[in-house]
């Protein structure tokens, strides 16, 4: 039963796609175009030249930080909807010590990192002290402080840190800046980071002990409870992690594209990666696979427009057709119905 499950978790979001992409094509037939020519006009936009491959790649970078968050968080059983906030944070705790500091180089870089992690932590700490201190509701409370770090980050590029006239921070130096992959590949050496970072996620939430209490928690917090875990420290550990990974995204993107804050900085991040997360199934490795995806699509988006006069819109319909046909899949096969026929299948073919 537990390989059907598993294989009916892949199932659902590969599912998810062909059918988003066949709805797209249908879409695209209708505005009198060609949708296998307009698909190619996709990937040649995100994978035609080696910058458009460079550019797609660090365009799933925030993604994959933003996703990893949002899996950390939920496979504790807690919804951390405040991604967005964390990775902004994250970035003004970067671009503060850069300015005021001075520094400059590889140290430079790393300290600032490493204090866009712990500012993304201590903000994502928040929500969770107020569940398990005070029984908030911290879908609320993340979703509130996206607001409050975007009004914070606005204060810093338009009064505290501006730059001249323009409500923009002066660039962060160029020794601080992070190096390419590859003389030939002009993508920052974040998005290796990244793929790290889910790596390390992976192995902590399915081979130690502490992340199997997080799961643990996650399934069933009460029988946690009854078995001697601490859930309400664990659950302020999940939002504290899921919160430094949100963070620790925010300054790679600092350093590594955007170079200073500006307004727009980080907007979108936050949901997209919640939505990431969930198609992927709170699964590290696919979340990688599927931030992906998705910048593959934002990015061939302005090449369907300006090759085939496909407005990005329609781009746009695929992404939330594959998050809603992701999610109710998934709901589908939490259905007790559903769950005891899969079982009485399972029971059948092996008494056969």
């Amino acid at each position: 039963m537990n390989k059907g499950n598993t294989l009916l978790k892949i199932a659902v979001p590969i599912l998810s796609v062909i059918i988003a992409f066949v709805i797209g094509g249908i879409i695209i037939l209708a505005l009198g175009k060609n949708p296998l020519e307009a698909y190619s006009f996709l990937l040649v936009g995100s994978f035609g030249s080696a910058q458009r491959i460079a550019q797609t790649l660090e365009g799933a970078c925030p993604l994959i930080f933003t996703g990893l968050a949002a899996t950390f968080a939920y496979k504790c059983g807690v919804f951390n909807l405040g991604g967005e906030g964390q990775f902004i944070i994250g970035a003004v705790a970067s671009i503060c010590f850069i300015q005021l500091s001075g520094m400059e180089g590889i140290a430079a870089t790393i300290i600032s990192i490493l204090l866009g992690m712990i500012a993304g932590g201590i903000w994502g700490a928040i929500p969770g002290l107020l569940k398990v201190t005070r029984g908030l509701n911290e879908m609320i409370v993340s979703i509130m402080l996206n607001y409050v770090a975007t009004l914070f980050m606005g204060f810093v590029f338009t009064n505290m840190l501006r730059e001249g006239e323009m409500p923009q921070t002066a660039p962060i130096p160029d020794s601080t800046k992070l190096v390419d992959i590859a003389s030939g590949l002009k993508a920052h050496v974040g998005v290796v980071a990244a793929i790290v970072v889910a790596l390390l996620v992976f192995y902590f939430l399915k081979y130690t002990s502490k992340g199997f209490q997080l799961r643990a928690v996650g399934m069933n917090a009460v029988a946690s409870k009854v078995n001697g875990y601490y859930v309400g420290r664990l659950m302020l550990f999940s939002f504290i992690v899921s919160g430094a990974i949100a963070g620790m995204g925010g300054s790679i993107e600092l350093h590594g594209k955007q170079f200073r804050l500006l307004s727009g900085f980080g907007s979108g991040f936050g949901f997209d990666g919640v939505a990431i997360a969930l198609i992927a199934q709170l699964n590290p490795i696919a979340t990688v696979i599927v931030a992906f995806l998705f910048a593959i699509l934002r990015k061939g988006a302005s090449a369907l427009q300006t090759g085939m006069a496909i407005p990005t819109s329609v781009v746009d319909i695929i992404q939330a057709l594959i998050i809603v046909f992701a999610v109710a899949g998934t709901a589908i096969l939490r259905l007790p119905s559903v769950r005891q026929f899969l079982q009485r299948m399972t029971k059948e073919k092996k008494e056969a």
